[in-house]
This record gives C-alpha cells, sequence and structure tokens, in this order.
C-alpha cells in the first residue's frame, strides 16, 4: 500500500470494493494492495467478515499478509481484540507474522492468544511471538512468562509445548 493517487481518485478505486461483480471487487482489492491506505483496513475487515466469497477473503488475507505500513498496526491489533472478528481471529493472528511489522508492544496480547485461544489460534499467536525481534523491557518479559507459568497448570500437551517455548524465548528479546 502506498499514497500516491489523489484522495479523489482513492475514493473512486474504493467504490469498486461495493460492486455485486466480485471479479470487480477483487480487482480492486489486488489495487489496493499497490495503492491501498492503513485507513482502507477497517473497510477490508468487514468485507472480510461478512463475504462469502472465498477468493475475496483470500485475497484479503494476502493484502493484510502483505502490509508494510506500521500504522496499520493498531487497526489489525484491533480487529484481533474484537469478537466481532473471532471467526477470523486465525487469520488476522497470521497477518501478524506474515507481514514482518513490529507488533513487540502487544506481546501481552499475543500471550494472552495463546493461552486462551484454541490450538490453531494459539500456535499463530505462538509464531507472532517467536518472530519478534524489537526488545522488550524486562520487567514486561517477566509478567508474560509468570503468566505462561501460571496457565501451564491447566492447559493441554500441544499448548504447554509452545507455552514452554515461548518462556524460553522471551528473555532473548528483553531489556
Amino acid at each position: 500500500m502506498t499514497h500516491e493517487h489523489s484522495e479523489h481518485d482513492h475514493k473512486n478505486v474504493l467504490k469498486g470494493l461495493q460492486s455485486a461483480d466480485s471479479i470487480k471487487v477483487i480487482e480492486t482489492i489486488e489495487e489496493l494492495r499497490a495503492t491501498g491506505k492503513a485507513s482502507d483496513i477497517p473497510i477490508l475487515l468487514e468485507m472480510l467478515h461478512l463475504s462469502q466469497n472465498a477468493e475475496i477473503k483470500s485475497r484479503i488475507i494476502a493484502l493484510f499478509s502483505n502490509l508494510k505500513e506500521s500504522d496499520a498496526i493498531p487497526l489489525i491489533v484491533e480487529a484481533i481484540q474484537n469478537q466481532k472478528y473471532a471467526p477470523e481471529m486465525k487469520e488476522l493472528v497470521s497477518c501478524c507474522w506474515e507481514n514482518g511489522l513490529d507488533y513487540s508492544k502487544y506481546l501481552s496480547l499475543f500471550v494472552d492468544l495463546l493461552i486462551g485461544s484454541d490450538f490453531l489460534v494459539a500456535f499463530e499467536a505462538y509464531t507472532v511471538i517467536t518472530n519478534m525481534t524489537t526488545t522488550i523491557d524486562q520487567a514486561i518479559i517477566d509478567q508474560e512468562i509468570e503468566k505462561l507459568d501460571q496457565a501451564m497448570r491447566t492447559t493441554s500437551d500441544e499448548k504447554k509445548a509452545l507455552m514452554l517455548d515461548v518462556i524460553d524465548f522471551l528473555p532473548s528479546i528483553g531489556f
């Protein structure tokens, strides 16, 4: 997504998302991969949530997986925290590690997802955490490790393995 179009051109592009023609919608999503803005994310989230078209859904996820602007991060995080988008949770969380943006200030959210979600979402959250490279305050790291230690007492064996891995990993990004 870049900012090369005028505001008027951009509004015209967005109109393509409202087309009844799924081919036109898909073409518009592809155009947004090049010309879109972070402010388009709420519209695309709504489409992802409401569309019955698997191709449209997959194109939106692909766009989110290729985001490069850090101003998109809070919008994706907000969607992950919104119960309304629970059906899209696994895909939204996987976008976070696929797009390579820095979600380190949301470490606590991803630890909570690792602890409280089903295995598929937990695995995506685990992947986001273990791909973090930005250093995080040691007090926050210690707090999250403590949370994981507590949760390990009552979780499944498959999630326990992920949690142990995260507990081993977190000190490497602490400062």
